[in-house]
């Protein structure tokens, strides 16, 4: 199927598009950096140094988040899983190192590529953290407000609304305040808000905390749906070991300051590390792992 003409930014586009802000910048550009497998990088994080004071939260850590992946980011307590997030994002500035966020520096001081960031990432924090003063969709049209001034209210309300049914949430939830919505809810409303932009990259912290396990597994499957049918790249802070069964590409581990692994799962379970072992190897491990991998039947 031949690529259509790109319209101009701004400009409504049909079918599964509709509403998308299409322009020459949403897209991760051909000359991204390649990770160290050869693989080309949407995140390229080198020698990152993050310290507090005296404490030392990262020592050369070293990270790759291949383009169209779902990475998952595990560790400990106190191992810096947002502070990574937050050091990519430009929100915590590093003590040293280099981080190329989509081909732009993220530790520059150039406003050009701050905003080349924040225009192509979006983010949900824990809990979604949504205005409380605002409506859902008065929420998600924050984002096109700041970056797309230009768009007409009336379109500003339709591409809120799309992205509420996007991020698997009725029409009429557009209009309540975050309040009136549960926990689950308050997730997709976040998630909505983060595809406000049409991203091509998202960062997730603990999206699935403090939901019911059907809920978890649910929101699960709308974020797999949505990378594979949007062609995102997903940075995914998690616990959960459901989470990293069902959905993870690739699952990254920092530990002792650094990632000490960046794997698949079936590699990251066999690296000759005590947290490792006891993380991937435990009751609950086990669990995730058979529903991932259910006993077959024997034939009668």
């Amino acid at each position: 199927m031949g690529d259509p003409k790109k319209p101009e930014a701004g400009r409504r586009v049909s079918g599964a598009n509709a509403f998308a802000l299409t322009n020459d910048e949403s897209r991760i550009t051909s000359d991204q950096p390649a990770d160290a497998d050869g693989g080309e990088a949407a995140i390229r994080v080198r020698g990152l140094v993050n310290r507090f004071g005296s404490q030392t939260v990262h020592d050369g850590l070293d990270l790759d988040v291949r383009r169209g992946e779902i990475i998952g980011i595990v560790g400990g307590s106190g191992t810096g899983k947002s502070v990574l997030m937050r050091s990519i994002l430009g929100l915590q500035r590093p003590t040293d190192g280099s981080i190329e966020v989509l081909g732009a520096d993220a530790r520059s001081d150039d406003p050009r590529q701050r905003q080349h960031i924040q225009r192509h990432t979006g983010v949900l924090f824990q809990d979604g953290a949504l205005f409380s003063s605002l409506t859902v969709g008065e929420n998600v049209e924050v984002p096109l407000r700041e970056h797309h001034p230009e768009l007409p209210e009336t379109w500003r309300r339709e591409l809120a609304l799309l992205k509420v049914k996007l991020a698997g949430l009725p029409a009429d939830a557009a209009s309540k305040l975050p309040a009136q919505l549960s926990g689950g809810m308050r997730k997709r409303a976040g998630l909505a808000r983060a595809l406000a932009l049409d991203p091509p990259l998202l960062f997730l912290d603990e999206p699935t905390a403090g939901l019911d396990p059907i809920g978890a597994a649910a929101f699960d499957h709308l974020l797999r749906t949505l990378q594979q049918a949007l062609g995102l790249t997903v940075f995914l802070i998690t616990h959960d070991l459901d989470t990293l069964y069902a959905i993870c590409d690739r699952v990254a581990v920092l530990a002792d300051r650094k990632v000490v692994i960046n794997a698949p799962l079936e590699e990251v379970e066999r690296f000759d590390h005590p947290w490792v072992q006891e993380y991937f190897h435990g009751p609950r491990a086990r669990a995730a792992r058979g529903q991932r991998n259910p006993p077959r039947q024997e034939a009668d």
